[in-house]
């Protein structure tokens, strides 16, 4: 498995994202459900359904495992689930999938507003002064920000359980939206993104 020449379990000496993300305090598990979900995505996209079952799957254990049962990224996996499940004919299972995923979801607001988030790399140190000076100005607008993501998945996830295309894109937006940094912004971002759709 692997993926943009890493492996998904993060287990090489050389893959230096997963010793960032262990640096700044992140668990193994946090990079590999990222990881997994990323590729599902992916795979689902490129018609591999399969594939894309099995990274959803894994993702699913570990969201179930190592992750608080309100973690939005809980909420992902679940409606992940319920996508392959429709893809399947089982409509009562997906069903299911998504009223908990919705459940779990409600949440994701007291997320945002407890999140920590880390500093940028500036390309100027006039920039970097200038957020080191409004730091609180510059969390609060982050955190509205990342409502704003958590409003528009909430309405792609109402949209798919209720079998309506979604009115917002998600995982296309990803690679442009992912942090650098390994903080709590980007497993708020990967939540509300990694979402799939079945016509990704």
């Amino acid at each position: 498995m692997t993926m943009s020449a890493l492996p998904i379990w993060g287990f090489s000496s050389r893959d230096l994202e997963m010793r960032a993300a262990l640096n700044a305090g992140w668990k193994r598990s946090d990079l590999v459900w990222e990881r997994l979900t990323e590729s599902g995505n992916r795979l689902l996209g490129e018609g591999r359904n399969g594939r894309a079952a099995t990274r959803f799957c894994a993702a699913r254990v570990i969201a179930a495992l190592r992750m608080m049962r309100t973690d939005p990224r809980s909420a992902t996996s679940l409606a992940n689930m319920a996508i392959i499940a429709g893809l399947l004919g089982l409509s009562g299972l997906a069903g299911r999938y998504h009223r908990k995923a919705l459940a779990i979801w409600e949440h994701a607001p007291e997320a945002v507003e407890s999140m920590t988030v880390l500093p940028r790399a500036r390309s100027s140190l006039f920039h970097l002064r200038m957020e080191a000076r409004h730091w609180d100005t510059y969390q609060s607008n982050m955190k509205a920000r990342l409502s704003k993501f958590i409003d528009e998945s909430r309405d792609c996830l109402c949209a798919q359980a209720r079998g309506d295309r979604p009115a917002h894109r998600l995982f296309s937006r990803w690679n442009g939206e992912k942090p650098s940094v390994f903080d709590d912004t980007r497993k708020i971002l990967s939540a509300c993104l990694l979402i799939a759709s079945n016509d990704s």
